[in-house]
């Protein structure tokens, strides 16, 4: 054993004298390796191992970053020595020196955290302790001790590889990716010492990374390490978190110290920063605005503005010292605007006025403008058709005649026809009819325009009547509004077009009646506020009407009200420059068949048809509206 322990001695004592040898010599660095793996366990000091008196206190799995598993196994004492192995798809640490309590010792099933381990097996082996974890897929090991806890993490290799790529992720689940996890791109290393100086950790990263590594005073302490294939940036960090340090870089320059310390030194230089700004030369500067507000730039600028701003040429943002935020500028600073000419006045430090205008600069840009084209179109399409009949039956008053009159009314003012539908009297030789008794069937044809055929028989004794009346219309009609608008990138655009229809109203009591004009409004109108997005495409959150006159409902003394037809789109959509799209429409059809007759006569097939009516209508109406915009670039000149 002392022999062993003098080994372990002497290869801590080698990396100390030949670090400058492995920075130049990649070969005789992995031979470094192997030996100082295969020492390692041997440097701890067997006095401080006590037979039986050190045990496994706990062993705790947590979901780790980017969908990593981390195992935490604490000791009762210091002076474990842990050693981990892969086996298959396994991993397993093996504590020789440190027992497990037959709590511990059983299964646990952590596939619910979505890592690659699946399984954690603790059991006693020999006088040491044993923990097997049983993992899925592809994975890359990494541990490392500080102070009493043993800390291994499991991370998928899968994931990593996806995340560094910035490719959708399929082989690994969306949750177990952290998007504020940091990008690991250093040469990969693999380290496995115990209880090895935290300083020599420092300078072999350093020799691989061929970055400078200047470490505090105050970084002192070991650290134990079982890291596999990491990269050397990772090992870093690692190392830094397991001590409490922290780093900052500058250029190749990495600054490691306690964290404590850091936040101590830029506390320091922070204070330095305001003291210089508070002795520093305030400077004045006029800045034009050409494109924005400069009331709504000084309201961005500083939080003062908002409520010092007055009336007139223009307002003031305030200054003098004071410990609020004062937004861009510095406690001693102030921020004015004049309305007029449209101008920031800026009193600052050389510094922040610098940055005020560099700001102003980006932020005084020309808005693009869109162009906004709709199109509402409104298509009817109607059909109707009638039949009908009239059917008169009627006696003679006279005495018998010898022959009988055939005539065909409608053409003639005077013809028999006309003679009957007027209720006159109708003379056949010497018998006269009596024709005010009317038609017996009375069902014409009720469409405006109708027209009739009509046939009148008169015999010895009898007159008969008979008038058959039909029409057949049909209609196309298309109405198209085409509004166009031109705006500002997330400016509200309105155009209208229409009219008002007046109609009157009466108010009052019974015997003292006011008339009142009242109007109602039947408009074409486009309300939109267009948003260019980043890649190109344009955001309508857009109002369209069409209303026009329907009819009016009469009230007789009283006058009439118009009976508006509305019609509305209210939406917003996400279109492509140029592009159009329908972004409504409407469709409606009408079929209606009518018939008036009288009853078990209008059934008699054929002679049936003189006792019915027949009406047949359809109709038709269909509305859509399209629109296009068209993103207009405005350049900025110098």
């Amino acid at each position: 054993m002392p022999l062993r322990a003098s080994m372990a001695g002497l290869v801590v004592g080698l990396v100390s004298a030949f670090g400058a040898v492995h920075a130049e010599q990649p070969a005789a660095a992995a031979s470094y390796f192997a030996v100082a793996q295969a020492a390692a366990p041997a440097a701890h000091d067997p006095a401080r191992q006590v037979a039986g008196g050190l045990a496994v206190s706990s062993i705790d799995f947590k979901r780790g970053d980017g969908g990593s598993g981390k195992l935490i196994m604490r000791f009762s004492g210091d002076g474990a020595m842990p050693d981990l192995r892969k086996q298959g798809s396994d991993v397993v640490i093996n504590v020789g020196n440190a027992s497990l309590s037959p709590a511990l010792q059983r299964p646990l099933n952590v596939t619910d955290f979505a890592t690659p381990v699946q399984r954690i097996d603790a059991s006693q082996a020999g006088v040491g302790s044993q923990i097997v974890l049983s993992t899925n897929g592809p994975f890359e090991s990494m541990a490392y001790q500080t102070g009493r806890d043993y800390i291994v993490e499991i991370v998928p290799r899968a994931a990593a590889s996806t995340r560094a790529v910035g490719a959708p992720q399929s082989a690994a689940r969306s949750s177990d990716v952290d998007p504020l996890e940091r990008k690991y791109t250093g040469k990969p290393v693999t380290f496995d010492f115990q209880n090895i100086a935290v300083r020599t950790v420092l300078k072999l990263i350093a020799d691989e990374s061929h970055l400078n590594i200047v470490a505090s005073d105050s970084v002192t302490g070991d650290v134990t390490l079982r890291l596999d294939n990491v990269p050397w940036d990772q090992a870093l960090d690692i190392v830094l978190q397991a001590k409490g340090l922290d780093k900052r870089r500058s250029g190749n320059v990495i600054w490691v110290a306690p964290q404590v310390e850091i936040a101590g030194y830029e506390k320091a230089k922070a204070d330095a920063r305001i003291a210089i700004e508070e002795r520093a030369e305030m400077v004045t500067e006029y800045i034009p605005v050409n494109y924005g507000s400069a009331e709504d730039i000084a309201k961005l600028l500083t939080e003062e503005s908002k409520n010092s701003m007055n009336g007139g040429g223009g307002g003031n943002s305030g200054g003098g010292n004071n410990n609020q935020s004062r937004g861009f500028l510095s406690s001693r600073g102030s921020l004015s605007f004049d309305r007029r000419t449209n101008t920031l006045l800026v009193i600052d430090i050389p510094e922040r006025v610098a940055n005020i205008k560099n700001l102003v600069s980006e932020l005084d840009r020309p808005v693009d403008q869109v162009v906004i084209e709709a199109r509402i179109v409104i298509a009817t399409e109607s059909f109707a058709r009638e039949l009908g009949a009239k059917f008169g039956f009627n006696g003679a008053t006279g005495k018998p005649g010898d022959r009988s009159s055939l005539g065909f009314g409608g053409t003639t003012s005077d013809s028999s026809t006309n003679a009957i539908n007027r209720g006159d009297a109708v003379m056949n030789g010497d018998r006269t009819f009596d024709a005010s008794h009317g038609l017996s069937v009375n069902l014409p044809a009720t469409l405006a325009g109708a027209g009739s055929f009509a046939l009148s028989i008169l015999n010895a004794g009898y007159l008969l009547d008979v008038e058959l009346s039909a029409l057949q219309t049909e209609g196309r009609g298309e109405v198209i509004s085409n509004p166009r608008v031109v705006t500002s990138n997330q400016k509200e655009a309105v155009i209208t077009q229409g009219r008002e229809i007046g109609y009157i109203t009466v108010t009052g009591g019974q015997s003292n009646n006011v008339p009142t004009v009242q109007f109602k409004e039947a408009l074409l109108q486009l309300k939109v506020t267009p948003t260019i997005t980043n890649d190109g495409r344009v955001f309508l959150n857009m109002f369209v009407t069409k209303n026009e006159q329907d009819g009016r409902i009469d009230l007789g003394d009283f006058g009439y009200v118009p009976t508006i037809a509305r019609r509305e789109v209210n939406t917003a959509v996400l279109v492509d420059d140029g592009q159009t799209v329908v972004i409504g429409g409407v469709y409606e059809f009408k079929d209606q068949n009518d018939v008036s007759k009288i009853p078990f006569l209008g059934d008699i097939p054929f002679l049936g048809n003189l006792f019915k009516r027949k009406t047949r209508s359809k109709e038709k109406a269909e509305l859509l509206v399209f629109v296009t915009p068209k993103i207009l670039r405005v350049a900025q000149r110098n």
